[in-house]
């Protein structure tokens, strides 16, 4: 059975499944997949999120702000660490920093990643990382504010060797998601082939970065199968070791009981 380590599930357009969210789960775990954690990006629609969810026992979520989100967004260090006491949380982000399109102003998205540093290691869960175009600043904050204590993992891996034996130093957890089987990942599965078995996730982002061979459709957990077999024809191993390993990371990281 496969874990899907990230997904947006509230973003999904349910048009192809008949409108129904029950039918989207259903095709999911039809699918394999028997536990999904859908990730918070803001705290104007957690709310709905977590309503939306909050029935599922095969689905956890997070809480926090995804580095782009709207800098004016209500933020307190109290109000989220207040959110973060739900036993449906089980983990803080995504958070961190992406410098693609504030690369002149990272002061404010530093600021933020910082508190959410702070909040998981005050409420002892992991940290959901998020980063882009600003991998010595995101080691460097990590560093400085300890987030080995509270651990996490490194979502939608797409850095460098070096990048991964250094999140791997302070302990964190690389996830790989669809973009590993894109044509032109050479680079990334070359770092996919060297993450040990205890520190892999896999993961869907969806609906975003659908994999190969659904590439440019809207992405859903039950593709993450297809990240599975990738990594499993790369690492020289088979999907069920893939799956194994994977999903046994996922329940230990975040603390979930199956």
């Amino acid at each position: 059975m496969l874990v899907d380590s990230h997904c947006h599930l509230d973003c999904i357009d349910l048009s192809e499944f008949d409108n129904n969210f029950d039918n989207l789960i259903q095709q999911t775990l039809d699918a394999g997949v028997e536990h999904m954690l859908c990730v918070s990006i803001n705290l104007k629609q957690y709310p709905a999120m977590l309503e939306k969810v909050r029935n599922y026992p095969m689905i956890s979520v997070s809480v926090g702000m995804h580095p782009m989100a709207d800098e004016t967004d209500d933020f307190s260090i109290d109000y989220l660490t207040q959110l973060a006491t739900d036993e449906k949380v089980v983990a803080i982000g995504e958070t961190g920093l992406d410098y693609y399109y504030h690369k002149d102003d990272p002061d404010w998205q530093q600021e933020r990643f910082r508190a959410h540093i702070n909040v998981a290691n005050k409420v002892d869960k992991p940290v959901i990382i998020h980063t882009r175009d600003a991998s010595d600043d995101t080691l460097d904050i990590l560093r400085e504010e300890g987030a080995e204590k509270c651990g996490g993992v490194i979502h939608c891996f797409t850095e460098t060797q070096d990048f991964a034996d250094q999140a791997l130093e302070m302990g964190f957890m690389i996830s790989m998601s669809g973009i590993v089987t894109f044509r032109n990942a050479d680079a990334l599965r070359e770092v996919a082939k060297s993450i040990p078995d205890d520190k892999l996730l896999i993961e869907t982002d969806s609906p975003y970065l659908a994999p190969m061979p659904h590439r440019g459709k809207q992405n859903q957990p039950a593709f993450v199968q297809h990240v599975a077999e990738t990594l499993a024809d790369i690492r020289g191993t088979s999907v069920e070791h893939i799956a194994e390993i994977s999903r046994n990371n996922f329940y230990r990281l975040f603390n979930i009981s199956v």
